[in-house]
């Protein structure tokens, strides 16, 4: 139903009247919209980065580590260790290669895959065959892959149960290696969340700073 005033207007002057409406409708609209762009497109993340940078400058900057002058990698990303006298970290199922950024994900394999229960095998084997005297349970995450195949973290169990192998390969004792990792370990966020952990890249390169391999 036409309003009164609109019914009574001649149709030049609604014309005028509709288009009139339309303009003062318009202009707010984009007045809202390029503030609402340069507040939540520019102002926001511009104060949001430069307080990151002030506030937590390592983090902000993507967590990396410097290794006599050299970038060698980011805390937040795990990377391949094979030798024996290394801790190993977590398997990783991205691609083409371990631990890729770029393609980050898990291998989507079901408990009863073939695929998994191979990948398992091998990777038991492989544990077993470094360490032949080790009669501790394997632990889980150094069987398995993680959601994100990046995980640059292990568990606790996961490196004590690694501590004999890599003493033997540097020749230390292995209340030495164990009292590296309970140095290294990082506890719960916020108290709370997770499980205490241990990064590897940082135990292995603690490793190599404090009790360098033999040649």
């Amino acid at each position: 139903m036409k309003s009164a005033s609109s019914a009574t207007l001649p149709p030049a002057k609604l014309a005028v009247h509709s288009k009139v409406s339309s303009q003062g409708i318009l202009r707010p609209a984009l007045v809202l919209f390029v503030g609402l762009t340069v507040l939540c497109g520019v102002i926001y993340p511009l104060a949001v980065t430069g307080i990151g940078k002030a506030v937590f400058p390592d983090q902000a900057a993507g967590s990396l580590i410097m290794h006599n002058g050299k970038l060698i990698g980011s805390r937040l990303i795990g990377q391949e260790f094979s030798a024996p006298n290394y801790f190993w970290g977590r398997l990783s199922a991205t691609s083409p290669m371990p631990y890729n950024a770029q393609s980050s994900g898990g291998s989507n394999f079901g408990p009863s895959n073939p695929a998994l229960i191979d990948a398992v095998k091998g990777r038991v084997d492989a544990l077993k065959a470094a360490d032949p005297s080790n009669t501790l349970p394997i632990p889980v995450d150094l069987v398995t892959a993680s959601g994100s195949g990046l995980d640059p973290e292990i568990s606790l169990a996961a490196a004590y149960y690694q501590a004999g192998r890599v003493a033997r390969e540097r020749k230390l004792d292995v209340d030495t290696v164990r009292s590296l990792i309970a140095g290294l370990q990082l506890q719960r966020s916020l108290g709370f969340l997770g499980e205490p952990r241990v990064n590897v890249m940082a135990l292995n390169l603690a490793l190599d700073r404090q009790h360098p391999a033999a040649d």
